[in-house]
């Protein structure tokens, strides 16, 4: 490898110009995608992807984008390998990136990824846990870039849960210098700390959704139960009620907002089917745009700047 060893386990974890130098490396990427021009910088090179909680498009994403850039992807289960019979974490990044170029793990807890990447002699990536899930935003912040233009000065309406993504909303914010307004309902509101965020210059936090709405730029949620939370989804169910994104809460939103949501999406529940099936509605793109994305971040970690 090119250069010293990196891992992308929370947004902030790249700077300001390196994440800026991924959108353009995506777009690029992504046009060599669009005219079926072959790519392959990973040749021969192999992604370990490691699942303890389910997905769809991040495995298709990051397999699909490894084969796209000319190396290989091994999907490994934690319930088929030694890592769900109790082989310390520790060990198992020490033998998993002895075999592979790249190691991709969605999981649950925050501090399993971290002790992994600190025994890891190749590059680890967070594709999902309970705190963040960078790679997505990154995807959402490329899909309003294309859209729009630059998010710096705009305002990101963040409705419902301040979960995982909502966390990394957070971050990216201070890293690229945008706003976030954040509407949960009581008792789901933002734990700076644990967002990994330093100050609250970059949002606000208001009780009325439509509040947080009023002059956005982009409305974004994600549904109010979120993997591993299952044992709440009833009271859940009730808390939220009020945070549906609708036709009313994006007519509050500046004319030009678009809506995201990184799917599977709940129609009915965190938002309404003329939202999310609407015109301002940009969710295909967004959910593209993971493997575009991923496919710059890839060749950054594993071979640097091109």
């Amino acid at each position: 490898m090119s250069q010293s060893l990196k891992h992308y386990l929370q947004f902030k974890d790249l700077s300001r110009e390196e994440t800026l130098y991924l959108f353009e490396r995506a777009r690029i990427i992504k046009d060599k995608f669009k005219r079926f021009e072959t790519y392959y910088p990973l040749a021969d090179r192999t992604l370990v992807m490691i699942f303890e909680k389910a997905s769809t498009r991040t495995r298709l994403s990051f397999e699909a984008g490894m084969h796209q850039l000319g190396g290989s992807a091994i999907y490994l289960n934690t319930r088929d390998s030694q890592l769900g019979r109790g082989e310390p974490v520790e060990d198992a990044a020490q033998v998993i990136s002895r075999m592979c170029d790249l190691v991709m793990i969605r999981t649950y807890e925050q501090s399993i990824i971290e002790r992994f990447a600190q025994y890891s002699r190749v590059p680890v990536i967070n594709g999902l846990t309970n705190e963040y899930h960078p790679c997505q935003i990154l995807a959402d912040i490329f899909t309003y870039v294309e859209h729009r233009g630059s998010i710096q000065g705009k305002t990101i309406a963040w409705i419902g849960d301040s979960n995982n993504m909502c966390n990394t909303w957070l971050q990216a914010a201070e890293l690229l210098d945008f706003k976030v307004n954040v509407s949960t309902p009581a008792g789901y509101e933002v734990e700076p700390e644990r967002a990994g965020v330093v100050g609250t210059s970059h949002f606000e936090q208001f009780s009325d959704p439509m509040d947080a709405a009023r002059n956005s730029d982009l409305v974004t949620t994600d549904v109010w139960t979120s993997m591993g939370f299952e044992a709440e989804n009833e009271a859940r169910l009730k808390a939220f009620a009020d945070w549906q994104v609708d036709a009313d809460m994006m007519r509050v939103a500046k004319p030009k907002a678009i809506f995201m949501h990184c799917l599977p999406a709940h129609r009915g529940e965190e938002v309404a089917a003329a939202v999310i099936d609407g015109p301002q509605s940009v969710v295909w793109d967004e959910a593209e745009n993971r493997l575009h994305v991923q496919k710059a971040l890839m060749e950054y970690l594993h071979v640097g700047r091109v």
